[in-house]
């Protein structure tokens, strides 16, 4: 198995003692566009989605990560989602929670231990990312592990106020 710790950060699941930090992520509206939320969610749904998080990837076909630096803060989340066995491939998004946690390498440090995990634990062939055409640094971050552009959906998505365009990024484990 492939280890879920780093120099900087590691990767570890989800606590019922996260209730407050991912309430607190899936709430603030300014992060909305990077997920497609529209609602809030409740503590009582976080609670019950805490709950039920420890399900095998195999069965929700999905994995929600909290990215911890050294000392154990939680900083923020890493996804693997659209989980597809047959094909060998699932999706992957990152969220650093706050500004000041961010172009510290954190982000680089969780997607390279997250990406090794899928390709020499979950054996996968490939993985996918879908980022804004907007968001630099998303772009970067994936761009510089190994991601390469493959395709823009163009008027992806839809802000309340005007479309735009989103890239789909892929890595194939050669």
């Amino acid at each position: 198995m492939v280890s879920l710790t780093g120099e900087h950060i590691y990767l570890r699941a989800l606590e019922p003692e996260d209730l407050d930090f991912v309430y607190e992520i899936e709430n603030d509206t300014s992060l909305w566009t990077l997920s497609d939320t529209q609602t809030p969610y409740s503590r009582f749904l976080i609670k019950q989605y805490l709950e039920n998080a420890q399900q095998d990837i195999f069965e929700a076909k999905q994995l929600r990560l909290v990215i911890c630096t050294a000392e154990g803060g939680a900083i923020g989340l890493i996804d693997v989602f659209d989980f597809d066995i047959k094909n060998k491939r699932a999706g992957i998004g990152i969220l650093i929670k706050d500004q000041a946690n961010r172009y510290k390498g954190y982000g680089k440090e969780a997607l390279n231990l997250l990406v090794n995990y899928c390709f020499k634990t979950l054996h996968l062939h490939q993985v996918y990312a879908n980022i804004s055409e907007t968001n630099a640094a998303s772009l970067a971050l994936f761009e510089n592990n190994g991601f390469k552009k493959i395709g823009l959906k163009k008027d992806w998505s839809f802000d309340g106020q005007k479309f735009s365009n989103e890239y789909m990024l892929q890595r194939i484990n050669n």
